[in-house]
């Protein structure tokens, strides 16, 4: 059994560590309700947009022509990976790592593949496994905004469509509640027709003209899903430290129990075996 020293010194550690994860679970408390506020806001503004588009376009099918609906053969494709820049948030992170490879390795095996990250703990677990990053916009959570997210999906269109790339893909993590996070696999470029059909016929007067107006959309869109996407996996990022935090205070106080009662039966070990040498002491100068 351990020394009483020792024991103390446990139950200081685990105290403090227990101190610790309780104060950053609050903290992450406070950050999910605004980032979650600022996704569900969201939300409904993308997908009106990309209803818009469809009905508009006719699932695209008028636009064509535009250069981010290119279907090309995949020679080199680019995978963005968004996580976070700081750890202790469960497996949030990992998902997105293990995702990514499994693109490479089983999706996109034989085609040149790279791989930018915003975020900088995905970059980190791709470097362990031996994949590397051609880029990072990790500092874009230092004050996330749609502005400079829109100069990060700009950056992605012009490579795509200066033949760079001929599809660009979004791994992250979908925000569903402080619980729950969604590991989402979804194409940025190029955009893919829609499949659902309108139930009901839609005439439009068009002014200017529709390809316009489609040529106008289509980047808006495609800046407002990678935005979306961020603020998802920021949003998924403060659930899972919360819900990480919480365990871990709770093992915490568990472990803490543990090591009172462990304490508690080495002190009385400890009187008794003091009280015995007395006793015996007592006997022999009897004796």
């Amino acid at each position: 059994m351990a020394s009483l020293k020792e024991i103390r010194t446990r139950i200081t550690s685990v105290k403090s560590t227990r101190q610790i994860t309780s104060a950053m679970k609050m903290v992450s408390a406070a950050k999910l309700k605004k980032a979650q506020d600022h996704i569900t806001q969201l939300r409904p503004y993308s997908e009106k947009l990309e209803q818009i588009l469809g009905n508009i376009g006719a699932g695209l099918g008028n636009s064509g022509d535009n250069i981010f609906s290119k279907q090309r053969e995949i020679k080199k494709v680019l995978i963005i990976t968004v996580s976070s820049n700081r750890g202790l948030c469960g497996a949030f992170n990992s998902n997105v790592v293990k995702k990514t490879i499994e693109k490479i390795e089983k999706q996109y095996q034989g085609v040149k593949v790279d791989v930018v990250q915003i975020g900088k703990k995905a970059g980190d677990g791709l470097r362990y496994k031996g994949y590397k990053t051609t880029a990072n916009f990790n500092t874009i959570f230092d004050n996330l905004n749609f502005e400079d997210a829109s100069k990060i999906a700009e950056d992605f269109m012009q490579k795509f469509a200066d033949g760079e790339y001929d599809a660009v893909d979004l791994v992250y993590n979908q925000f569903k509640n402080a619980a729950t996070q969604i590991v989402m696999d979804e194409p940025f470029l190029p955009i893919k027709e829609k499949k659902e059909k309108q139930k009901t016929a839609l005439d439009y007067i068009f002014e200017p003209s529709q390809e316009e107006i489609i040529n106008e959309l289509i980047p808006k869109a495609l800046k407002t899903q990678l935005f979306k996407a961020i603020l998802d996996s920021y949003a998924a990022e403060h659930g899972a430290r919360m819900t990480a935090m919480h365990k871990a205070t709770d093992n915490a106080s568990e472990l803490l129990g543990d090591l009172q009662l462990t304490y508690n039966k080495a002190r009385q070990a400890s009187i008794t075996n003091e009280i015995l040498e007395i006793v015996g002491g007592a006997e022999a100068l009897n004796g």
